[in-house]
């Protein structure tokens, strides 16, 4: 992972899934993320035939899209982001190892309490899935 990614995100491996912010503007965020044979859960999803858990996909636009907020500098660095909703997700197509994912995800809503997005996930032109979400920002405890 990139220092830069590191810096954007409190999420760490092996459950950080953006390696690239390709483009952020206060409107859309484009994000990459290669998924590898080494990914833990293709161990048990499936071992002889891996493919990236939907809910996987959901967390990597997610991600991008707090990353990308995070580097235009509208979430403060402290700020960590939960998931609160999960909406209109479709599965279009499997996602396997080696697949480079890429993320483009709309800023629907953003406040200094919650941020409200949609994405889709490609590998190369093909629809890979599609969501949206809400999440509430708020801070670790001290």
């Amino acid at each position: 992972m990139s220092s830069e990614i590191e810096g954007l995100l409190p999420h760490r491996a092996p459950f950080l899934f953006v390696d690239e912010i390709v483009s952020a503007d206060k409107d859309t965020i484009v994000a990459k993320h290669v998924f590898t044979e080494k990914e833990f859960f293709f161990a048990g999803h499936f071992p002889e035939y891996p493919v990236v858990p939907g809910v996987i996909l959901v967390e990597t636009m997610a991600q991008s899209g707090g990353a990308g907020l995070r580097k235009l500098g509208i979430l403060p660095g402290n700020a960590l982001f939960f998931l609160a909703t999960v909406d209109k997700v479709k599965f279009r197509r499997q996602v396997r190892p080696g697949d480079v994912v890429r993320s483009e995800i709309v800023n629907l809503r953003v406040s200094p309490k919650m941020i409200k997005q949609a994405g889709k996930a490609y590998v190369g032109d093909e629809l890979a899935a599609e969501a949206e979400w809400m999440c509430l920002v708020g801070s670790a405890p001290s």
